[in-house]
């Protein structure tokens, strides 16, 4: 099952495909980017699905850090990627262990 099939299942949506794709896509290029890496490692995929989820979650409050009425209170994270950055690092240990031994040519 693709991501976008995932975020579509847990979200209970079906023509969102325009936002979705879009956010996937997103979030795909910055978790790329933190790793330095062309493609996301599919050992990693879930961090993509669930980020985008809470990415989904809060269109329309986007540049919101916290908001509270009648004693409901919601905080939102500045970096999405913080609650995954122990996976994130453990990804780059086990990459850094597989290149001992090796010899790179830049």
């Amino acid at each position: 099952m693709a991501v976008i099939d995932d975020v579509k299942a847990l979200l209970g949506i079906e023509d969102e495909d325009d936002k979705l794709n879009i956010i996937i896509t997103l979030t795909e290029n910055r978790l790329k980017a933190l790793l330095g890496q062309k493609e996301v490692p599919s050992e990693l995929e879930y961090i993509v699905t669930e980020v985008s989820i809470a990415r989904f979650n809060r269109i329309g409050s986007e540049g919101l850090s916290g908001h509270t009425v009648e004693g409901e209170s919601l905080t939102f994270k500045d970096n999405d990627f913080d609650s995954y950055a122990d996976d994130i690092q453990a990804w780059r240990d086990a990459q850094s262990d597989q290149d001992i031994g090796r010899i790179r040519f830049l």
